[in-house]
């Protein structure tokens, strides 16, 4: 029997979608370990691990661009509605992935210069907060792989519990800067990192949402509770 050429088009479609949608994965996986990657070297002070991991970034960017052209690619394939809100949201999430990926980088620079500097006993309050960021970003891997809206939208509401943590470090490192003038310039690049972290669970949200949108379009999303309260620490 002759096969139809339409069932080689859907074929070639779907055999594209699966490898764009696995690639996703793996750049997320590799966003996810330079995270936990830069909160190690942090603790280790190693200059050497900080710089690999800097160098990595470009792996991630490289990837981005690359699904970014797969996309466009089957978005000349003339889809359909679903298929157009898939190639959106894919665009829209690895976006999210490589700006994780540059926070991980940007923790292992600053990392250097705290080398430099006697070590405080606030980096290891980073690894909280970096623990929560980092299965976050597993978490809405997982859902976006099974596709699962409902899971996505459970770790959207976790971000309140980032927030949290971001605020009490906060808290502390302003505290402790107030307590002794020459721990300004250390606190300040664990602020810096503390920052990312937070923004790491901004962007986690937003791969969250987009797992929605690529399902039930533009219907509300649920309402999320927001505790981010540095604007008002004192």
């Amino acid at each position: 029997m002759t096969t139809q050429p339409h069932s080689h088009i859907v074929k070639s479609h779907d055999e594209e979608r699966n490898r764009v949608i696995s690639e996703i994965l793996r750049m997320g996986g590799m966003a996810a370990a330079q995270l936990e990657a830069a909160l190690d070297v942090l603790e280790r002070r190693d200059d050497k691990a900080a710089e690999r991991i800097i160098g990595n970034d470009e792996e991630i960017d490289k990837l981005e661009r690359e699904i970014s052209q797969d996309a466009m690619t089957l978005a000349l394939r003339g889809p359909l509605a679903r298929d157009l809100r898939e190639i959106l949201a894919t665009l829209r999430i690895v976006s999210d992935i490589e700006r994780i990926g540059d926070y991980a980088a940007n923790a292992a620079k600053r990392s250097i210069a705290l080398n430099t500097l006697p070590p405080l006993p606030h980096t290891r309050g980073l690894r909280g907060l970096g623990t929560l960021a980092v299965q976050q970003l597993r978490d809405v891997l997982e859902a976006y792989r099974d596709n699962d809206p409902d899971a996505a939208q459970r770790v959207r509401a976790r971000d309140a519990e980032l927030d949290m943590a971001y605020t009490s470090l906060f808290r502390e490192l302003l505290t402790y800067m107030m307590e002794d003038a020459r721990a300004i310039t250390p606190c300040t690049h664990l602020l810096f990192i503390a920052k990312n972290l937070e923004r790491v669970g901004d962007h986690v949200t937003n791969i969250a949402e987009n797992i929605w949108f690529q399902v039930h379009a533009d219907a509300p999303l649920p309402p999320r509770e927001k505790r981010d309260e540095t604007n008002t620490a004192t």
